[in-house]
């Protein structure tokens, strides 16, 4: 009679020793977005943040959490990943910072088939980039190796963030009013919205990455990593009456603006008011995309909006691009004459 040889969890497909390996190379990067609120290092089973709550009398804690999208795909065929962490941190702490909250402390989860650490420390790498360009912590994360339900060389990624903002400070577009100034903040590109079109109009077009954009790649174009407002914004708030902001992502600019205006205002956003990066271009004319889908799939450059009176508009652009934005004046806010009628209208 045969004896059975002993299985290990390697033969099943699971290496503990690479992701522990990957804890050490990755430490550094992750030590350097350290806030003097962390408590404790990596390994321990869960984040630790001491909650600042001598800076504020009402604190509100807000969170959020996203991923990438489909852009995963493009960055793992053309094998380049030392962007889309930063997407990561960007779709989750811009979208805290709408509310006018302070990015404190980020995590994530990466979910592979095969832990390959020539893959993995370079994205947890850019994570901890997009962290440090947030002044938010990387505290913790997971890393999961699950061969079957995964493709060899595919991985996916979660992020999840939390910030605090002081209770009557916080920004949710109720103190909107008419005459107030809609400025735009450029995007920095597609960011991470629309992507599993882009790849439809890469395979309708017969168009790959290596495919030329005037002076660079279609990669280039594509996987540019999501701009990161956070510095620039906390400059903002400090110095100008913010009334409204909005995170431009899926459903473009007219839909997530839509979002922070009450009932009784409404928005006129001027299409002349900036002029659509060279990729919406290529985008619209290989897909043969309408200008409608267009406004509603991607942020056509404009990746974040704030709302401020119009007495303050100079100090605005002056303090944003001092912080190195990109500043538009789209259009203001006006009364909505019916209930039915759109809550932002681009013309």
């Amino acid at each position: 009679m045969s004896q059975r040889p002993s299985l290990t969890y390697a033969d099943a497909g699971v290496d503990i020793d690479a992701g522990n390996r990957l804890v050490d190379e990755i430490r550094g990067p992750v030590e350097a977005t350290r806030r003097p609120e962390v408590i404790g290092g990596l390994g321990g089973f869960g984040g630790l943040f001491e909650l600042p709550v001598d800076r504020y009398r009402r604190p509100v804690l807000v969170s959020g959490t996203d991923g990438v999208g489909t852009k995963l795909r493009l960055a793992i065929d053309a094998h380049r990943f030392d962007g889309i962490g930063i997407d990561l941190v960007a779709m989750c702490v811009n979208d805290v910072l709408v509310t006018g909250a302070e990015p404190l402390f980020f995590l994530d989860y990466y979910a592979t088939a095969h832990l390959d650490a020539a893959v993995a420390a370079p994205v947890i790498k850019s994570i901890a980039e997009g962290c440090r360009q947030a002044g938010a912590s990387l505290i913790g994360g997971e890393t999961a190796e699950m061969p079957g339900m995964y493709a060899s060389g595919d991985f996916d990624l979660a992020g999840f963030c939390v910030g605090v903002v002081e209770y009557d400070a916080r920004i949710d577009g109720s103190r909107l009013s008419e005459g107030s100034v809609v400025l735009g903040l450029a995007s920095s590109g597609a960011h991470s919205n629309g992507y599993s079109l882009v790849r439809r109009i890469l395979d309708v077009a017969g168009a790959t990455l290596e495919t030329r954009l005037g002076d660079q790649s279609l990669a280039d174009a594509l996987l540019a990593p999501t701009r990161i407002y956070v510095k620039a914004i906390q400059a903002l708030l400090a110095q100008v009456d913010v009334q409204a902001m909005a995170h431009i992502t899926g459903g473009g600019l007219a839909e997530n603006f839509a979002r922070v205006i009450p009932d009784h205002l409404a928005a006129t956003i001027e299409r002349s008011a900036w002029t659509r990066p060279p990729v919406f271009d290529w985008l619209a004319d290989a897909g043969n995309v309408s200008e409608a889908e267009m406004d509603r799939t991607f942020n056509c450059g404009i990746g974040y909006c704030v709302v401020v009176p119009a007495d303050q508009v100079a100090q605005a652009i002056d303090v944003l691009t001092g912080a190195g934005e990109q500043v538009f004046e789209l259009g203001r806010i006006h009364a909505r004459e019916n209930a039915e009628d759109d809550a932002v209208r681009l013309v």
